[in-house]
């Protein structure tokens, strides 16, 4: 697909891997609708930085695991932008989710957004797509859909059913829609890691180094205006996957 000229829209586009994500597809000539949660003015300094690369830029509130405010976003974003031709999945609610629990909202909130939200932002950008019949979607997963984390059961259910997503996507939308995904490894450290805590992790990859959003970002653009890849998944991760065989075997 040729970028330029297409709307793109990227869930959590405001902030952190987000952020990369818009300003990179706006460099390749997307007009773009940033979706945000709570971080407003975040998204609308993300808005007016991709309007600087000669593009429209939207920034458009919406909790996305609420399929009325998903239709709301996708109002505004019609009224303004047009169709949409892209989307990235990005947005996620990391939160402890431990078993077993006396509580279920952490679950529920973490869930809601990977797996309900994903989907009703894949469903009516589906509708945008088939109508034009051409689009593409990129969904965020991470390591976790393959190796559970413990504590993190909402997190690494809710990745896996969004790689689940994708190849059902694919399926469903071909050959019109393409949908793949993308799962970073360590690109951007939580707020909360220690110095130790970030060395320790770069150590567990065969790069022993952090990535950055960029990373991500230029991968999604490759994914966009690569025609003929099809529900797949690209690990950018450093070889975080494999980093722990690094020592011994068995």
């Amino acid at each position: 697909m040729d970028i330029q000229g297409k709307t793109a829209l990227i869930t959590g586009g405001a902030i952190r891997v987000g952020r990369a994500i818009t300003l990179e597809l706006a460099r390749a000539g997307a007009n773009v609708a940033i979706n945000y949660y709570r971080d407003a003015d975040e998204a609308e300094q993300t808005a007016g930085d991709a309007s600087s690369e000669g593009v429209s830029a939207l920034a458009v509130q919406a909790d996305i695991s609420y399929w009325e405010q998903v239709r709301r976003m996708y109002s505004q974003i019609h009224s303004v932008l047009g169709l949409v031709d892209i989307v990235v999945n990005n947005s996620s609610v990391f939160r402890p989710t431990p078993i077993p629990t006396d509580s279920v909202e952490a679950w529920q909130a973490v869930t809601s957004v990977l797996v309900n939200g994903a989907f009703y932002v894949s469903n009516l950008a589906a509708r945008d797509m088939l109508e034009k019949k051409s689009g593409a979607i990129v969904n965020i997963v991470d390591l976790s859909a393959w190796e559970a984390w413990p504590g993190y059961a909402g997190h690494a259910v809710g990745k896996s059913a969004l790689l689940a997503l994708t190849r059902q996507l694919a399926i469903d939308l071909a050959p019109h829609v393409r949908v793949n995904a993308i799962a970073p490894g360590p690109v951007l450290p939580p707020l909360d890691y220690s110095p130790e805590k970030i060395e320790r992790t770069a150590a567990k990859t065969l790069l022993g180094r952090w990535g950055t959003p960029e990373d991500i970002a230029q991968t999604v653009r490759f994914l966009v205006e690569s025609d003929y890849i099809n529900a797949e998944v690209i690990a950018v991760d450093g070889g975080e996957r494999y980093g722990h065989r690094k020592e011994e075997a068995g």
